[in-house]
C-alpha cells in the first residue's frame, strides 16, 4: 500500500476516474446499440448526432482510441444511411 500523501490521492483520483470512464463507456455502448436497434430513418438521424459526440468526447479524453471512435461513426452511419 502507498505511504505518501501523493501516492494516495494518486490512486483516489484514479478510482474516481476509472469510474468516470467506465460509466461514459458503457452509456455510449447502450446508446450506440439503440441506435442499432432504430428501424425509423428520421428518429435515427436525429439520435446520431448525439452518439458521435458521445464517441468524440470517449476519444477525447483517451478511453477509445481516436480511429476507434471514427470506424464506429463511420459504421453507424452507413446503418442510418441504409433505412428507410
Amino acid at each position: 500500500m502507498a505511504n505518501h500523501k501523493s501516492a494516495l490521492k494518486r490512486i483516489r483520483n484514479s478510482e474516481t476516474k476509472r469510474l468516470r470512464n467506465r460509466y461514459q463507456h458503457k452509456t455510449t455502448r447502450n446508446a450506440m446499440k439503440k441506435l442499432k436497434d432504430m428501424t425509423k430513418k428520421k428518429e435515427a438521424e436525429k439520435f446520431f448526432p448525439e452518439v458521435a459526440s458521445m464517441l468524440d468526447k470517449l476519444a477525447k479524453n483517451n478511453v477509445i482510441h481516436a480511429n476507434k471512435a471514427a470506424n464506429l461513426k463511420s459504421g453507424l452511419a452507413k446503418h442510418v444511411a441504409t433505412l428507410k
